[in-house]
């Protein structure tokens, strides 16, 4: 299965797909990994476009077809890279499941923004006026959606882990 977990940048999408993959005894696949790994080779800089994309795309069909849980961590902001994950998945010959994770208290996600620490170094953090001027298409039908304003992550990955389980997704503790 194939877990497409996507959102704003400072949302918690990185430490809920952390916790659900260590739940669900599954891979956690980081763009922002992927992408300062590429940065940190010399041969790129930031702004990279879609080469973390299509790096991802490809270690997520491998994971796939491996039989593992794959949760795909990235902002996935419109939709030609939903569509492709789903590609990814039809080609693994896996279902997949679109996440969003958000938070529904700006306060709050501003103040995540402007305070949270980047643990892949080197990596750029967006400022909060950056997070509000990116580009990001509304999702549609199908989605499934996490708030995390005024929540512990526990309370989230326990909610999102919920929703799986009622899709066939088994919980492994």
């Amino acid at each position: 299965m194939l877990i497409v977990v996507s959102g704003l940048p400072a949302t918690g999408k990185t430490t809920i797909c952390r916790e659900l993959a260590r739940r669900a005894g599954g891979v956690h696949l980081r763009i922002d990994t992927i992408e300062q790994a590429v940065v940190d080779s010399g041969i790129a800089s930031h702004p990279l476009g879609p080469v973390g994309y299509d790096v991802a795309y490809a270690l997520a069909g491998d994971y796939l077809r491996q039989g593992l849980v794959v949760l795909a961590d990235s902002v996935n902001p419109v939709s030609a890279t939903r569509e492709a994950w789903r590609d990814v998945a039809a080609r693994a010959g896996v279902g997949s499941l679109d996440v969003e994770i958000y938070c529904s208290d700006q306060a709050e996600h501003r103040r995540r923004a402007e305070t949270r620490v980047v643990d892949i170094a080197g990596l750029p953090s967006p400022t909060w006026a950056q997070i509000q001027d990116r580009e990001y298409e509304a999702w549609g039908a199908g989605c499934i959606r996490v708030d995390t304003a005024g929540r512990p992550i526990d309370e989230c990955v326990d909610e999102l882990e919920g929703l799986l389980d009622g899709q066939g997704i088994a919980r492994r503790r």
